[in-house]
């Protein structure tokens, strides 16, 4: 497991908790994605039901349910069953949560604890809430909840208000410069410094930058954004750059490069014109992610559609530069 080096305080104030009278029942953890929160939510969850002299199994644990995104469909339900490659559903269901308040009804199999973890948590359909905040009106004896969240607006405010939340701060370049360096997934150089530097604070995207060596693509993208390169033909060179044939590991990561730099130029330039075409791109750039797990996109078109987005949005820049 990562060594987390933002994880202090919230461990400080989870052992504080848990080793008080009464402990709470729901906890959201809360900060943006790559920050640890799921192996943090897992480490307390052990702490947590671990009772002196009843062994603990170290692989999965029968007192710990985790909920997440279950298969798609049934078709990818039955891939799963088979040990096959099998889609992900974009959200947890209601049949989950269901499914999880049957187990509640039974005693925890090893000690007088249960965790469950719904991870992460602001992706549940609004049914799959709804069922949910019943168990946390009337948790169970010995049923803690722990919500691991990206965004923790997108919860229904009587869950918000039923829970305690812990916050996980983002990572310095520092820490993540000696967490790649640990990790060995960028040998140094620009490939590091730029999945660092569009990062912004998460190890777990500046990892996914630096496996995929983005480095030329986001020399380009920031020339595209800023009309330093003003070649029309630079949509094709970012799809040629990105792979004609590219996995969807690594345009989920070229997204999330472009959503970063994206922002990222729009906080810093004074043209208002420019900020205004920046963040309208982000705004597409942020869809075009979220829709495309759901359509069959040929990787060379997607790749073009990202180029077109982030060339309209740094066209005019170049009348600055002369």
């Amino acid at each position: 497991m990562t060594d987390w080096p933002n994880h202090e305080e919230a461990w400080r104030e989870w052992r504080n908790a848990s080793a008080g009278a009464r402990m709470h029942h729901g906890w959201i953890l809360a900060g943006k994605s790559g920050l640890g929160k799921d192996d943090f939510a897992l480490a307390a969850a052990r702490e947590l039901v671990a009772q002196d002299g009843i062994p603990q199994p170290p692989g999965n644990h029968p007192d710990i349910i985790t909920l997440t995104y279950g298969a798609k469909n049934d078709k990818e339900a039955k891939a799963q069953a088979e040990g096959k490659k099998f889609e992900l559903a974009r959200s947890i269901r209601v049949d989950q949560v269901r499914a999880m308040q049957k187990r509640l009804t039974t005693r925890p199999t090893l000690g007088d604890r249960r965790v469950i973890i719904i991870n992460p948590a602001d992706d549940m359909e609004v049914s799959a809430a709804n069922a949910l905040l019943k168990s946390l009106e009337e948790p169970p004896v010995g049923t803690f909840f722990v919500l691991v969240t990206h965004r923790p607006a997108r919860l229904l405010p009587t869950i918000r208000s039923r829970c305690r939340l812990l916050r996980f701060p983002t990572l310095s370049d520092a820490q993540l410069e000696e967490m790649l360096e640990t990790s060995g997934a960028a040998s140094g150089g620009e490939a590091r410094a730029v999945a660092i530097r569009a990062s912004e604070g998460s190890y777990g995207a500046a990892l996914r930058f630096a496996e995929q060596d983005l480095g030329p693509v986001a020399t380009l993208i920031n020339q595209t954004l800023t009309g330093s390169n003003s070649d029309r033909s630079a949509s094709a060179t970012l799809a040629q750059m990105i792979g004609p044939r590219a996995d969807r590991a690594r345009l989920q990561a070229v997204m999330e490069l472009a959503q970063a730099i994206t922002a990222d130029t729009a906080r810093r330039t004074e043209d208002s014109a420019l900020r205004g075409r920046l963040i309208e791109a982000h705004g597409e750039l942020v869809t075009l992610a979220a829709q495309a797990p759901n359509y069959n996109f040929d990787t060379g078109l997607l790749a073009l559609e990202i180029g077109s987005l982030l060339m309209r949005a740094g066209q005019a820049s170049d009348h600055a530069h002369g």
